[in-house]
């Protein structure tokens, strides 16, 4: 490889973000020069993994070589990127060699900061301690699910910025399920220990949510925040409104504080505050540098940062990028658009759509698929139709109902 390649768009990581930009990137404009700095050798359907935790998945269908799924006429730079110079468009990378790009797309993701729960790293996957945030992970949500007969079982969430702020919900609904078909919820107390100060954050969805809440017995516990973990003495400490509290559990399913990722935060590219890519949440682009674009969980925009979002926001960020290209101003506006499919039962899901400040944003009409209600064929749409769609359809540069809406000039 050359030591200081020039391409005419950089993108920064290879996971659903990153893929379905270039995919539909290359869908408008085949001839364009497309560099992906990823090192990972895997991609994987995360939101399968809320399935594989409630059994209804096998974990491998989430994963396949990362060579699998990059677009063919992308240039591959498997390494990781180390520090951004956009005054000069350059690209440091963890070799210590450089990349130059016209239009730099950064789709990094979100870091899993699990060391901020002190205990926590040590005991994953032992000690009834587990999280549907890690693939390797979630096959042992299941097995506590099967084994657990009774005692105490905590789901945890923390502050916000997430992703998926529903998946700490799906993982309680769905074992709680299970063990209602098994006879056994009766004698399993079910906590929601939830940092935040609500159960979800757009009311509308709220009352079906609450629903089953009281149908499995669950004792929400609101502003409660998760400190630490003593996995061999199986208790788990949380910080709460009137100071700590210690308590004991037989299954704690954690899902871990997140922030950017540190090269992101520490770099020229950063919103001080959040340490996400700093970008303006309509356009896209950021807010200093006009060849600069983030995309998907490494963005500032104040959206859920789920994969519904990503797809939705890869378009835009593709015909933005290349009007960019040309020297022209962006064409097409994000509105906010996030999804949460909340699995509240295996074979019912709330499915939550909605933009910025909560407006509400179905896909489909009310008559068809009522969101704000538990339905089966949510259920399909998202155990046979969304996995089909994302490996086919989003990774490929196909945007099933969600071409953006090109502004034309006056």
């Amino acid at each position: 490889m050359a030591q200081n390649p020039t391409h005419e768009v950089v993108i920064i990581g290879g996971g659903s973000a990153g893929i379905a930009t270039a995919a539909s990137m290359l869908k408008r404009r085949p001839a364009l020069d497309v560099a992906i700095v990823e090192p990972s050798e895997h991609h994987y359907y995360q939101p399968g993994w809320t399935m594989v935790g409630g059994g209804v998945f096998d974990a491998p269908v989430t994963c396949r070589s990362m060579a699998s799924v990059m677009p063919r006429k992308v240039r591959w730079i498997r390494q990781a990127a180390a520090t951004f110079q956009p005054e000069s468009n350059r690209v440091t990378l963890a070799d210590g060699s450089t990349v130059t790009y016209g239009i730099l797309i950064v789709a990094a993701g979100i870091r899993l900061a699990w060391e901020k729960i002190e205990g926590l790293e040590e005991t994953l996957g032992k000690n009834g301690v587990t999280s549907n945030y890690r693939y390797d992970l979630a096959p042992y949500t299941w097995e506590l699910v099967q084994n657990l007969k009774s005692g105490r079982a905590i789901f945890s969430q923390p502050a916000m910025p997430i992703k998926c702020a529903g998946a700490p919900q799906k993982a309680m609904y769905l074992s709680c399920d299970a063990w209602m078909d098994r006879g056994v919820l009766g004698d399993i107390d079910v906590e929601f220990r939830n940092a935040g100060g609500v159960l979800f954050g757009v009311k509308e969805f709220l009352p079906a949510l609450m629903e089953y809440v009281e149908k499995y017995r669950i004792a929400l516990k609101l502003n409660q925040n998760l400190v630490s973990v003593d996995g061999p003495a199986k208790t788990a400490t949380f910080k709460t409104e009137a100071g700590e509290e210690t308590v004991e559990f037989d299954m704690l399913h954690v899902v871990p504080p997140q922030v950017a990722p540190q090269f992101v935060a520490d770099s020229p590219l950063a919103d001080a505050q959040s340490g996400f890519v700093d970008i303006d949440k309509f356009t896209l682009r950021h807010v200093r540098y006009p060849n600069v674009f983030g995309v998907g969980d490494a963005g500032s925009t104040p959206n859920a940062k789920t994969a519904a979002a990503v797809r939705k926001q890869a378009p835009i960020v593709a015909v933005n990028a290349l009007a960019a290209l040309d020297g022209k101003p962006p064409v097409a506006d994000y509105d906010g658009y996030g999804s949460c499919p909340l699995t509240v039962e295996r074979g019912r899901i709330v499915l939550a759509e909605f933009g910025y400040d909560g407006k509400l944003l179905p896909s489909f009409p009310k008559w068809v698929i009522d969101g704000t209600r538990p339905r089966k064929l949510s259920w399909l749409l998202k155990s046979e139709v969304l996995p089909w769609i994302y490996w086919n359809g989003m990774l490929k540069g196909h945007e099933w109902l969600v071409r953006p809406q090109v502004k034309t000039a006056a």
